[in-house]
């Protein structure tokens, strides 16, 4: 990692500075390659301690660095680094597997995770949504590194939002139709929804954001739901998408079917990931080339959704082209209006 090359700035008294330089370089293979084990398995010793004050040091400097320098790391780059940080942070902290998993297994587990998901929800909606007006002027007027920071602070709001979201849907079996009973509802009005969510993110790393919504767009269905897992297949799609377009299309198949799609063309989903594309709760040995989130909890939320409704989530991606998810879902013509 550049950020490793001025090894002296972490240097103290207290501290020999070849034992400082090695145990930066241990750190620094942790965050990148996302192999924990090794920390894992000292941490009771004093190098966990060691590592830990390492680690605040260098996660200060990062972001010291991105704000003399906005345009030194884009903003997805930089959010999936913190997080980065965080999984070597919790694989250094003793016991903090078993102390989470005895706080969520009791009989009152499930209820507890999904209080703390609606927790989470709530805030990060008024961040990003307050991130948003700032970053837009709205408020006044800011320059283009404000711009930029509060660009990063809707992504990263975003998909703590998406995530708590996932959860409360894992919790409840992940099929859950919030509107239960089919009902009239505009496709153009779901369509701008997700585009409205999504628009920041894709204007922050210089993507053209496009909808296409059918001629015929009042339709019977559950609008919620679809919303939903259109915004998850979007979000991945910008996220892993680094130069180019992002298209989401609803296309009427007949009177009483509509096809959904999303296509990016970013780097394309290799061969070996789609042996767990869908697996909920999937591990990975390394983060390098990965295209979707690391438990692969929201494309599963998304197929068993899909699922719900009568349809399957589809898939097809090729290198130099791209991705694109689809579903075909029976939702007849509305004859009145909402």
């Amino acid at each position: 990692m550049a950020v490793l090359a001025d090894q002296s700035t972490w240097a103290s008294d207290a501290l020999d500075r070849d034992e400082v330089a090695a145990e930066l370089a241990v750190l620094g293979d942790a965050i990148e390659t996302g192999e924990m084990q090794p920390l894992a398995e000292e941490r009771a010793s004093g190098l966990a301690v060691l590592r830990r004050r390492l680690l605040d040091l260098l996660r200060a400097d990062v972001i010291a660095r991105v704000t003399d320098r906005p345009d030194a790391l884009a903003s997805a780059a930089l959010i999936d680094l913190l997080g980065r940080m965080e999984a070597v942070r919790c694989a250094l902290e003793p016991d903090w597997h078993q102390y989470f998993s005895s706080g969520v297994s009791g009989p009152q587990g499930q209820e507890l995770i999904v209080e703390v998901a609606h927790d989470f929800r709530s805030p990060l909606t008024s961040i990003m949504f307050l991130a948003e007006t700032l970053r837009r002027g709205q408020s006044g007027g800011v320059n283009e590194h404000q711009r930029h920071q509060l660009g990063i602070i809707y992504s990263a709001a975003l998909g703590l939002a998406s995530v708590a979201s996932d959860v409360i849907e894992m919790v409840r079996g992940g099929e859950s139709l919030e509107d239960q009973e089919p009902s009239p509802f505009s496709l153009q009005e779901v369509l701008e929804g997700v585009r409205d969510m999504v628009r920041p993110m894709a204007e922050e790393k210089g993507l053209a954001l496009e909808i296409v919504p059918p001629k015929s767009e009042m339709r019977i269905g559950h609008a919620v739901p679809i919303s939903r897992v259109l915004l998850n297949l979007t979000t991945n799609a910008i996220k892993f998408t680094d130069d180019g377009f992002v298209e989401v299309v609803a296309r009427a198949q007949g009177r009483d079917r509509v096809q959904f799609s999303v296509r990016d063309t970013g780097r394309g989903v290799n061969a070996e990931a789609l042996k767990t594309l869908y697996h909920p709760f999937r591990r990975t040995g390394t983060r390098a080339g990965v295209h979707f989130s690391g438990t692969g909890l929201g494309l599963a939320i998304c197929r068993k959704m899909i699922e719900a409704m009568g349809s399957e989530l589809e898939m097809e991606s090729r290198r130099g082209w791209g991705t694109r998810f689809w579903f075909d879902l029976p939702l007849p013509v509305a004859t009145t209006t909402i």
